[in-house]
C-alpha cells in the first residue's frame, strides 16, 4: 500500500482505550502514533497493548493542539460525530494522514478540529467507544487504498483468487524461443 498513516487522540482519559488503540495501529500498519493532552500514563496502557505497539512504532506527545507536528504534507483528519462530518464511507483517504480522535466523553477541541483538513465520522444512530472507532477508520483506510480486490457482486468471497503482491525479488527472464 502506497503512502503512510499516523493516528492519535486527544484529551484522552482510560489507558485500556490508548492501548487498544495503539494495539490496532500497530496491526494496521501504522507509520506512527501521538497523543496531544493526554491525562494518562502512557506506561500503562500495556495492559491492554499486547503487542508491544510503542516497541515498534514511534510516539510522539504534545502539550496542546497548537504544538502538534506532522511530517511535511501530512493530512490531518478528525474524526467527530457532527452533521458537518464527511460520512467515512465517501471518504477518500489522503496518501500521507494523521488521524486524530476525542476524547471517551467529549469532543475534539475547536483548535483541533480548525488544525484538521477533513473531518469525518463513522455513520451511526450514536458514538461508539473511542477504540472501536479509532479501529473502524484504519479498517476502511485498508480497504478502500487498493489492498484487496473489488468486492464481487454476488454474496460470497471473490471467484478468482486475488493475487496479493509478492514481497520477493523477481528476475527476469529471457525468451529462449527468439535465439
Amino acid at each position: 500500500m502506497r503512502g503512510y498513516f499516523g493516528i492519535g487522540v486527544e484529551g484522552i482519559t482510560k489507558e485500556q482505550n490508548v492501548g487498544t488503540i495503539a494495539r490496532s495501529a500497530h496491526s494496521f500498519g501504522a507509520s506512527f502514533f501521538f497523543a496531544i493532552n493526554p491525562y494518562v500514563d502512557i506506561k500503562g496502557l500495556r495492559k491492554s497493548d499486547t503487542s508491544d505497539a510503542f516497541d515498534h512504532m514511534p510516539y510522539y506527545q504534545y502539550t496542546s493542539p497548537e504544538a502538534l507536528e506532522l511530517p511535511m504534507k501530512c493530512t490531518l483528519v478528525g474524526v467527530e460525530f457532527t452533521d458537518e462530518s464527511i460520512d467515512l464511507p465517501t471518504f477518500r483517504h489522503p496518501t500521507r494522514a494523521a488521524y486524530i480522535l476525542g476524547p471517551e466523553m467529549g469532543n475534539l477541541s475547536p483548535q483541533t478540529v480548525e488544525k484538521c483538513h477533513h473531518v469525518v465520522k463513522i455513520p451511526m444512530k450514536f458514538c461508539v467507544n473511542v477504540g472501536v472507532a479509532g479501529a473502524l477508520v484504519m479498517y476502511d483506510r485498508m480497504i478502500s487504498m487498493g489492498r484487496f480486490a473489488e468486492r464481487p457482486v454476488r454474496p460470497g468471497g471473490p471467484l478468482v483468487e486475488y493475487e496479493k503482491p509478492a514481497h520477493v525479488q523477481r528476475r527476469r527472464v529471457r525468451n529462449k524461443s527468439k535465439s
